[in-house]
């Protein structure tokens, strides 16, 4: 009587571990597709497209945490953009980013890797700029120069 009920118990544990070969449909929304592009479309924008540096195109806008120069803040609108201008006729070669945090606007430069390269700017500023801070926060990478790679 055992060894029967252990030789059912048997061939019908089998039958539960046995694996079948199947087939997987995905089904998704086609919205899906289409943000999966914009995001590509977006990703692969020129950086320098909107602060009129040449780059080459196709290159990606990557991101990682840097620090940045905090050069103006105010309440005006006016006043950060007339700051804006007077720091990009000494120093074009910078990015100049304005961020709004109520009720405050914030200009921000600069797109540096390490702590030591902001505050060389920042002692470079001190005497155009009093109020300056350093910043910790996401920034663009800075763009590459390929101008001496063919001298090799």
């Amino acid at each position: 009587m055992k060894i029967l009920f252990t030789s059912i118990f048997c061939c019908f544990s089998m039958v539960l571990f046995a694996q079948h070969k199947g087939e997987v449909i995905v089904v998704k929304d086609p919205m899906i597709d289409s943000l999966i592009a914009k995001r590509i479309a977006i990703y692969t924008k020129s950086p320098g497209a909107a602060t009129g540096t040449p780059v080459k195109p196709g290159t990606a806008i990557v991101g990682q945490m840097g620090y940045r120069v905090q050069v103006f803040y105010g309440s005006d609108r006016r006043q950060v953009f007339a700051e804006q201008a007077r720091f990009k006729s000494a120093y074009s070669n910078l990015n100049t980013y304005i961020t709004y945090k109520e009720p405050n606007y914030y200009l921000r430069v600069g797109d540096f890797r390490t702590r030591l390269e902001a505050q060389r700017l920042l002692n470079e500023l001190r005497p155009m700029f009093p109020t300056l801070f350093i910043f910790r926060e996401k920034i663009n990478a800075p763009n590459l120069d390929y101008s001496n790679d063919n001298e090799r």
